[in-house]
């Protein structure tokens, strides 16, 4: 069955993600996604706040910028959370927007080399690894983590172009795709994924969650066509989705029929109602994916 999940939106302050988390987990939902998104909120400690707050629902950050983190930082904190909430935390790691990671003076001059990089080291600390690396960006010098992970932790990449997508099949153990993504892109993004599990050598199931833009409501299409177009997504085809639960399920279902494993859906930047859209997905979405 289809995984099903729903964003909290950093455009909305930090303090009425208690309220959201709180619903999420009452209402049943699978999965609360939460984004670091500069310059806004912090992915690790709104996760961790979430995942204090409720008892069941699994909370997903997606996506942790690698040019912020040194890879034992990322290490520590995601080997934390495991521990405290073993089974609910997911952590997506990924390039970040270039503009803002030139904002902060940290660029990179090779974004694929320095998620490579952090993604060996990574996956190989939270499996309680002692590692020595002397890379292009990660350097570690007898580096293990005293509080590893009790049980294997899928580490997850955030993945847009070809090479990140082959690479997130080569090095990461599930991708997550954006909201920009129709059936067809999940379909290209399998094949692409596959041919990097293909090159390195890796088999077995690669997760892939893919978020849904959906809007419900009165106004739903026009704000639906607002949304795209303050994305720059104009023009792009069998993206997004407008109407009431059957119109959303049915896109859902799209997205799992060409490869998508979860769905997140992701409300828009102004959705007037957060806790009422998380109602919305688990109370009416979800009994039509059954």
């Amino acid at each position: 069955m289809t995984g099903l999940g729903v964003v909290f939106r950093p455009q909305l302050p930090p303090e009425r993600l208690k309220a959201v988390a709180r619903v999420a987990d009452e209402a049943g939902l699978e999965e609360l996604w939460l984004w670091e998104d500069c310059f806004r909120e912090g992915g690790i400690s709104t996760a961790a706040a979430a995942l204090a707050w409720t008892e069941r629902v699994r909370v997903g950050v997606g996506l942790l910028p690698v040019p912020l983190r040194n890879v034992a930082l990322t290490a520590m904190e995601a080997a934390s959370l495991h521990r405290m909430f073993p089974g609910r935390a997911t952590v997506v790691v990924g390039h970040g927007v270039q503009d803002w990671m030139g904002q902060v003076g940290a660029r990179p001059a090779s974004p694929l080399a320095l998620l490579g990089e952090h993604l060996d080291a990574l996956r190989a600390l939270l499996a309680g690894e002692r590692l020595t690396v002397r890379g292009r960006y990660v350097s570690l010098d007898d580096v293990g983590l005293d509080w590893a992970p009790e049980r294997p932790v899928p580490v997850l990449a955030g993945a847009t172009g070809p090479r990140t997508l082959r690479l997130s099949g080569a090095k990461a153990d599930g991708t997550v795709l954006t909201a920009a993504s129709s059936p067809d892109d999940v379909r290209r993004a399998r094949r692409l994924i596959e041919e990097g599990q293909k090159e390195a050598g890796r088999g077995g199931h690669h997760q892939v969650v893919v978020y849904l833009l959906a809007v419900t409501g009165a106004d739903a299409e026009a704000r639906l066509r607002a949304e795209l177009a303050a994305e720059g997504l104009e023009s792009a085809t069998d993206v997004g989705v407008a109407g009431d639960a059957g119109a959303v399920a049915a896109a859902v279902r799209r997205l799992a029929e060409a490869g998508a494993d979860t769905v997140v859906l992701q409300p828009t930047g102004d959705e007037p109602d957060p806790e009422g859209f998380v109602r919305f997905a688990t109370e009416e979405v979800r009994p039509l994916l059954t």
